[in-house]
C-alpha cells in the first residue's frame, strides 16, 4: 500500500514536470513567433507591424530585466539597443497611423532609451576598431605605442561597461519607459486595410530621405564625415523597414518556383521580383556596415589625436592607416549607394506595390 502511494506520487510529480516543460516550450515558441522581424505567412502588413512592435518591446524588456538582482550582460545591452533601433524604424513606418504627436513621443522615448545605454558600446567599438586595424596590419602596427593604446582602451571599456551595467537607476528608468510604451502600443488598433497601401507613404519617405542624404554625401561639400554619419542612419532605417516588410513564407516561394519551373528565364525573373524587398534589406545592411566602419574609424582617429598613449611616430602610422581605410570605405559606400538609391522613390514604390499584388494572387 505504501509502495502504491509512493508510486502514485512519483507519477504525479513526473506528470507535473512534463506539463511544465510542455508549457515552457509553448511559451518559447510563442515568443519566437511574436518576435520574428518579418511578415509571417498570410499575415496582413498592418497586423504584422503591431506584432513586431510588441515583440521587439518585449524583447528589449526581457533583455534588460535581471533575475535575482543580477545585472544584464554587455551583450544583452547591445541586443537591447538593436531592438530599440528596429522599433524606431517601425514607428516611422506607422507614423501615419499613430498620428504625428504619438509617433514623435515614441520616437523621443526610444531615442533617449538608446542614449542611456550607449556608453559601454561606444568604448567597445573603439577597441574593436583598433583590433581590426591590428588584424589588417600586424607588422606595421607591431609597436609598443600601439600596445599601450590598446591596454588603455581595454581599461576604458571595462570602466564604461561596469559603470553602465551597475547604473540601476538608468536601467530602471529605461525599463519603466519601455513598459509604458508597450502598454500604449498594446491598445493601438491597426488599420483594417488588408494591403500594403497604408505603409507605402512612410516607406517612400524612408527611401526618399536616404536618397537625399546619399546625394548630399556624394557631393563632397561641407563636413563629409557628418554627412556620411547622417546618411548611415537613414540607410539603417531602409534596412529595417525592408526586413519588416519581407515575407517569411518558404511555402509561397516553393509554390512560385513550381509555377515557373518549365521556363528557367521566367523562374529567375519571378525569384528576382520576390527578392525585391529582402534584396533591398541585404544591400542596405551591407552599406550600413560599411558606413558604420567608416564612422568607427573616425572615432578612433579622434581618440588617437587626443590621447597621449603613443608616441609621435606611432600616432602618424596609425592615422595614416586609418585615413587610407576610411577613404576606401567611402569610395565603396558611395558606389554601392548609387546602386541602392538609383531608382526614384515613386518608381521603387510602384515595384513594391506590384510585388505585393503578385503575392496576394499566389
Amino acid at each position: 500500500m505504501v509502495l502504491g502511494v509512493a508510486a502514485a506520487g512519483v507519477l504525479r510529480l513526473g506528470l507535473a514536470v512534463a506539463i511544465a516543460e510542455r508549457d515552457r516550450r509553448a511559451a518559447r515558441a510563442r515568443r519566437r513567433h511574436d518576435r520574428q522581424f518579418a511578415l509571417l505567412p498570410g499575415e496582413q502588413p498592418a497586423q504584422g507591424m503591431r506584432r513586431m512592435v510588441l515583440g521587439q518591446l518585449d524583447l528589449a524588456i526581457d533583455l534588460l530585466e535581471a533575475e535575482d538582482g543580477a545585472m544584464p550582460t554587455a551583450e544583452a545591452v547591445h541586443e537591447t539597443r538593436k531592438a530599440l533601433k528596429r522599433l524606431r524604424t517601425l514607428v516611422r513606418l506607422l507614423a501615419d497611423q499613430l498620428g504625428e504627436e504619438a509617433a514623435a513621443r515614441e520616437q523621443a522615448l526610444l531615442r533617449d532609451a538608446g542614449r542611456r545605454l550607449a556608453g559601454a558600446r561606444d568604448a567597445e567599438v573603439i577597441v574593436g576598431t583598433l583590433e581590426e586595424l591590428l588584424r589588417r596590419h600586424p607588422r606595421k602596427l607591431a609597436r609598443p605605442g600601439v600596445i599601450r593604446l590598446r591596454r588603455r582602451l581595454l581599461a576604458e571599456r571595462e570602466q564604461a561597461t561596469t559603470r553602465l551595467l551597475g547604473d540601476h537607476v538608468a536601467r530602471a528608468h529605461v525599463l519603466a519607459d519601455l513598459r509604458d510604451a508597450r502598454a500604449r502600443m498594446a491598445m493601438w488598433a491597426p488599420t483594417a486595410d488588408t494591403g500594403i497601401a497604408p505603409l507605402e507613404p512612410p516607406f517612400k519617405r524612408i527611401y526618399r530621405q536616404g536618397r537625399g542624404r546619399y546625394l548630399r554625401a556624394s557631393q563632397g561639400k561641407g563636413d563629409r564625415t557628418a554627412a556620411l554619419h547622417r546618411w548611415r542612419k537613414r540607410v539603417k532605417d531602409l534596412r529595417y523597414a525592408a526586413e519588416a516588410l519581407s515575407r517569411n513564407d518558404p511555402a509561397a516561394a516553393r509554390r512560385a518556383d513550381a509555377a515557373t519551373a518549365p521556363n528557367r528565364a521566367r523562374k529567375r525573373s519571378g525569384r528576382r521580383k520576390r527578392e525585391l524587398i529582402p534584396g533591398l534589406a541585404r544591400r542596405a545592411d551591407a552599406l550600413g556596415e560599411m558606413l558604420g566602419e567608416e564612422h568607427d574609424l573616425f572615432v578612433l582617429d579622434q581618440r588617437v589625436r587626443a590621447g597621449g598613449d603613443c608616441g609621435p611616430g606611432t600616432r602618424r602610422a596609425l592615422l595614416k592607416l586609418i585615413d587610407r581605410r576610411r577613404e576606401r570605405l567611402r569610395t565603396r559606400a558611395l558606389r554601392d549607394g548609387a546602386r541602392l538609391y538609383g531608382r526614384r522613390p515613386k518608381k521603387l514604390l510602384g515595384r513594391l506595390r506590384r510585388a505585393y499584388a503578385r503575392e496576394a494572387r499566389m
